[in-house]
C-alpha cells in the first residue's frame, strides 16, 4: 500500500471544538470522527505512551510528567530520555516492518527509534541563560532547520508567553522534514490549545480563539503536504486529553508537612527534603503521587487517611487499589491522590509565602517538584509569577466520568474504526496503536 499516515497528537480538543474549526472540520465531513478516551493519568506523558505502546502504564512505566528516582532522592521534572518508556513503541514495530518513522516534539522521544526525530533541547549555560536549540535526529539536521526557519521559539512553547509561534514552527519544520525523509508514518505534538483552556478555562473567548489559529495552521500543514508527497496521506487526529473548568485547588504537600511527614531544609527559601521527609507528593495537573521514606502499610493507611474526607480530592489509592487504573508500577508513589472533576492539585508546600524558594516566583519546569500552571500568569512588571493557584481556570489529569472529559478522535478516512473492529464512535488511547499498525 502507498501510504503514509500522519497522526496529529492535539492536547485539550474536544469533539464540540469542531465547530470553530473550518478546516478539521472539512477533513472529518470525508472522514469520520469518535469521542476518545483517555486512560488515567490523563496527562502529556503517559497518554503519549500509551497511544504509542499500546498500554497502560503499568507495562510501559511512564506514570507522570516526571520521575522521583528513590536511589538518588532526585526529582526529574520534563528532562528524560526514551529509554524510560520499558515497551516498544511504533516506530519500533514499523521498523521491523521495513517503515521509516518521523516523530516531531513529543516529550520522550530524545534517543528513540525512529530516523527522524526533533524535540527542544535547550543547552542550559553556566550564568543560568538558555541557547535555544533542538534534539534532532540526525544529528545535523537542526543546523539544517535553524537556516530555513530560525531557531525554535523555544519560549512560546510553554509558559506566560506561550502562543501559536511555537507551533507554526513546528508545523513549518515538518513540512521540510516530510519533504525531504518522506516518512511512512510522522507523529506530531501540537501543544497549541493548552495554554489557553488552563489560563482562562476551556470555553473562555481565549480559548476559542486559540482554536481558529490552530485550525488556520492545520489548513496549512494539510495542503503542504498534499503538495510534497506523492503517497496517499491518512490523517489521523488524537487529542491527549480534555481540559475541564476548575473552581477548587489542593495542596498535597502542606497537608502531608502540617501532619508531620514532610520536612524542609533552607537554601533560597524553603526546599523539600527528600531524604528526611518521610512523605510528599509529586504533583500532576488533578493527581499526584505520594512517596514514602518506608513502604509501611501501617503509615500509608494513616497518611490516606489524611486525604479521604479532603475537600478536591475524589479517590485515594493505597497498595493494589492502584491496578483499578493500570498505574500500579514500581515508579508509581505508594498511594494516588485524585483530584475531584472540579479541582486541581498544586505542588506548594511551604505555610508563608516568604518562605517560597526563588523558584516559585519563576517559569522553572525542572526545578519544581511537581507540575506549576500558575507560571502562565508570570507577571512582567515584578518579573515573577504570583503564589495564587486559584488563578488557574482548566486542568485535566483526572479518570474521565463525564463526557466533558474525552478528548476527539478523527480520522480523513471513513470506516476506519470499524475496519479495525473498533466499537463505533467510541476509542480509547492505546488502541490507537493498533489502529496506526493496522494501517501498513
Amino acid at each position: 500500500m502507498n501510504q503514509s499516515v500522519f497522526l496529529l497528537s492535539i492536547p485539550g480538543l474536544r469533539p464540540d471544538d469542531l465547530s470553530d474549526m473550518e478546516n478539521l472540520q472539512a477533513l472529518v465531513s470525508t472522514g469520520e470522527s469518535a469521542r476518545l478516551t483517555p486512560s488515567f493519568p490523563c496527562v502529556t506523558w503517559p497518554v503519549q505512551a500509551n497511544m504509542l505502546c499500546g498500554s497502560l502504564p503499568q507495562k510501559h512505566g511512564i506514570t507522570a510528567n516526571g520521575f522521583f528516582w528513590r536511589d538518588t532522592f532526585e526529582v526529574e521534572m520534563w528532562t528524560a530520555w526514551n529509554e524510560k518508556v520499558q515497551q516498544p513503541q511504533i516506530w519500533d514495530l514499523l521498523a521491523n516492518r521495513g517503515k521509516k518513522s518521523a516523530v516531531w516534539f513529543p516529550m520522550l522521544s530524545k534517543g528513540c527509534g525512529a530516523e527522524t526525530v526533533c524535540m527542544p533541547a535547550p543547552v542550559h549555560n553556566p550564568d543560568g541563560t538558555e541557547s535555544l536549540w533542538c534534539y534532532t535526529k540526525p544529528k545535523s539536521l537542526y543546523g539544517e532547520l535553524l537556516e530555513k526557519h530560525g531557531h525554535f521559539p523555544l519560549h512560546n512553547f510553554w509558559g506566560p508567553q506561550a502562543n501559536i509561534a511555537s507551533s507554526r514552527w513546528i508545523i513549518e519544520s515538518a513540512l521540510t522534514a516530510t519533504e525531504r525523509f518522506r516518512p511512512d508514518f510522522f507523529y506530531i505534538y501540537l501543544p497549541h490549545l493548552d495554554y489557553a483552556a488552563q489560563r482562562s478555562g476551556p470555553d473562555s473567548e481565549e480559548a476559542k480563539t486559540a482554536l481558529r489559529e490552530l485550525d488556520a495552521l492545520l489548513d496549512q500543514f494539510f495542503q503542504g503536504v498534499d503538495h510534497i508527497t506523492n503517497k496517499d496521506v491518512l490523517w489521523l487526529v488524537a487529542s491527549e486529553y480534555a481540559i475541564v473548568p476548575v473552581n477548587h485547588v489542593s495542596y498535597p504537600n502542606r497537608v502531608l508537612r502540617d501532619a508531620g511527614f514532610l520536612n524542609v531544609y533552607q537554601e533560597d527559601g524553603e526546599w523539600i527534603d527528600f531524604r528526611k521527609s518521610r512523605a510528599w507528593a509529586l504533583v500532576d495537573h488533578q493527581f499526584s503521587h505520594i512517596y514514602l521514606q518506608q513502604n509501611s502499610q501501617h503509615e500509608a493507611e494513616e497518611i490516606a487517611r489524611l486525604f479521604r474526607d479532603q475537600p478536591g480530592i475524589d479517590e485515594v489509592l493505597v497498595g493494589d487499589e492502584k491496578k483499578k487504573y493500570g498505574i500500579d508500577h514500581l515508579r508509581s508513589g505508594e498511594i494516588i491522590l485524585i483530584s475531584a472533576v472540579n479541582s486541581w492539585q498544586a505542588y506548594y508546600y511551604w505555610n508563608e509565602d516568604e518562605q517560597a524558594p526563588a523558584f516559585a516566583r519563576s517559569v522553572d519546569i525542572h526545578r519544581k517538584p511537581g507540575y506549576d500552571p500558575v507560571e502562565l500568569f508570570f507577571d512582567h512588571q515584578t518579573k515573577s509569577i504570583p503564589l495564587d493557584a486559584t488563578l488557574v481556570s482548566g486542568s485535566h489529569g483526572a479518570p474521565v466520568q463525564h463526557n466533558n472529559q474525552q478528548g476527539l478522535f478523527a480520522s480523513s478516512q471513513a470506516g476506519l474504526l470499524t475496519q479495525s473492529g473498533f466499537e463505533e464512535g467510541l476509542l480509547q488511547d492505546r488502541e490507537v496503536c493498533r489502529l496506526v499498525l493496522d494501517q501498513f
